[in-house]
């Protein structure tokens, strides 16, 4: 049995920080947007690798940590009342004979709309995960691939595994404010930038964390899904287990390819072609801002997608309402709080 589509102007795959301003580009032309992400919260990368990493190319803000960006962005989009289907996916993505797209999601959900803007990023980044028993059963309670809120950390004993620049960022971040921090690593040179990686060792000299390498997690210790140790091999000795009551891994992210392909959708250098002036993709109606889209000469920063969403937002109304005249106003012309369409009857 088909199950009735709910329709809407635009169609958002993504809800990174491109994602989320195109939302508000499409809403100041009055367009209405659904917004698709595989998340179960909004923000991307931003949110799920850097929450509290502090950005410094954001115009008008010398510093702005990832977190906070997004929260300012879901709060300008916000003002148009997007509709959010996270945790899903996109299934299929076909055309209708009259033209609009329709999107059907792995909850079942089925979305029609005028035109699609995929702001989803280069492909489904997912964290590498050792080969633990019993992993899963921790995961989201006492066992993180990235720090959301580091406040978190206060006062509980934190095991870090991984021997990269996450790793060796938090370890040094979170030493101030854990009970304490143990950093293990599998290999004895670890591989983070060298001014970190000193930092680490003096901490380590001044006992304030506690660096364990070469050596390897081989065990968890629980119940409930609440860590209380983890158990530890490493400099020819046996096993010996570590208090730990927060276990972050940072064994780095596998890229999987997003399903764009088997859209239908040109490629180039692993990415969706798109035209750099109109981010037009080769399917009509599609269009692709930020880390997903690519041209000679792209740069890869937010704020270049940010106008590639401005750019979508308004090729996507052209497109979705052949009939209707476009009227583009600076926002300066509507008071603040009041941002009514700008699309003139």
């Amino acid at each position: 049995m088909n199950v009735q589509a709910t329709s809407t102007d635009i169609a958002i795959i993504g809800a990174g920080p491109v994602g989320l301003f195109a939302i508000f580009q499409c809403g100041m032309l009055g367009l209405s947007c659904h917004v698709v992400d595989v998340q179960s919260h909004v923000g991307g990368q931003c949110m799920a690798l850097y929450p509290e990493k502090p950005i410094y190319d954001i115009p008008a803000f010398s510093s702005i940590t990832a977190a906070e960006l997004i929260e300012r962005l879901a709060a300008q989009a916000a003002v148009f009342e997007p509709v959010y289907h996270l945790g899903n996916s996109v299934s299929s993505l076909q055309q209708t004979q009259t033209g609009r797209w329709l999107l059907v999601l792995s909850s079942g959900v089925r979305i029609e709309a005028g035109a699609v803007i995929i702001a989803s990023g280069a492909g489904l980044l997912c964290p590498n995960k050792p080969a633990l028993p019993g992993l899963d059963e921790y995961e989201g309670c006492s066992v993180h691939y990235s720090v959301r809120n580091k406040s978190a950390f206060a006062g509980r004993h934190v095991v870090i595994a991984g021997g990269g620049d996450s790793a060796a960022d938090w370890a040094v971040e979170l030493e101030s404010i854990a009970a304490s921090v143990t950093c293990i690593h599998r290999r004895p040179v670890w591989r983070a930038a060298p001014h970190t990686q000193a930092q680490l060792e003096t901490l380590a000299q001044q006992g304030r964390l506690r660096l364990l390498a070469p050596a390897q997690m081989v065990s968890l210790h629980g119940q409930g899904g609440v860590l209380e140790a983890v158990g530890v091999i490493g400099n020819g000795n046996g096993v010996s287990q570590i208090r730990c009551e927060q276990l972050l891994l940072f064994y780095g992210l596998a890229n999987r390819s997003g399903p764009f392909a088997s859209w239908g959708l040109v490629l180039q250098e692993g990415r969706i072609a798109i035209n750099a002036k109109s981010c037009a993709t080769n399917l009509p109606g599609i269009f692709a801002a930020g880390d997903a889209a690519y041209f000679p000469g792209k740069l890869n920063l937010i704020l270049s997608g940010f106008s590639e969403a401005a750019t979508s937002a308004r090729n996507a109304f052209r497109y979705s309402r052949p009939t209707d005249e476009l009227f583009v106003e600076h926002s300066t012309a509507r008071a603040p709080g009041n941002l009514a369409p700008i699309n003139k009857e």
